[in-house]
């Protein structure tokens, strides 16, 4: 049980210390919105579905993720642009990271509950898996082009964009190299620890 209490401390932590001065609440607040949401989530099912400790430790290093983006802005975060001076890049990549994140944490939760749930036959949880994290990503970037049409020019924060074209495409396609990477180099592992239980 102090594994949790542990999880739960370092998610309220990092919540509070990137809600010190960040460089606008509403952006914040939309940054960090889906991670109060899951965390909502996962205290309701705690008690009917408890995932293992290393797919909670995921989600909590996406809730960190989740967090500086929303401290900062996603384009604006310090050593990304660090990175984007010393290599010359045309823009801040955190949001990449975001968006691998947001492919790699949802196919470790996907999976699990594919397997545990016995909701699939098992030749079919890679394609599955991706397909639901694809799903995922296609509803959040269509969230975030609601949200742009209906809050104006303070949505850029938000967005992130920083001029790119493609960069709801190159969003959706890190989510799906971040399912990708899940299922090749954690399976195996994951696999090992659902079947200790």
């Amino acid at each position: 049980m102090n594994k949790y209490r542990i999880l739960v401390a370092a998610f309220f932590l990092g919540l509070i210390i990137s809600a010190i001065n960040p460089h606008d609440y509403f952006t914040w607040i939309l940054e960090v919105f889906p991670a109060m949401i899951g965390f909502v989530v996962l205290v309701i099912s705690f008690n009917t579905f408890r995932f293992t400790t290393l797919t909670y430790c995921c989600i909590l290093f996406h809730c960190f993720i989740l967090f500086i983006g929303g401290h900062y802005t996603y384009a604006e975060v310090p050593l990304f642009n660090w990175i984007k001076e010393v290599y010359h890049l045309a823009r801040n990549d955190y949001d990449k990271v975001g968006h691998f994140a947001q492919g790699f944490v949802p196919a470790m939760i996907v999976r699990e509950l594919f397997i545990r749930k016995q909701i699939v036959k098992r030749g079919w949880i890679p394609f599955l898996t991706i397909s639901v994290c694809g799903a995922i990503s296609a509803l959040y970037e269509l969230l975030e082009w609601f949200v742009a049409i209906t809050s104006g020019q303070s949505s850029e924060a938000f967005l992130g964009t920083q001029g790119d074209n493609w960069d709801t495409q190159s969003d959706m396609f890190f989510a799906f190299i971040g399912a990708s990477c899940m299922l090749l180099f954690l399976s195996r592992i994951q696999d090992k620890i659902i079947n200790r239980l």
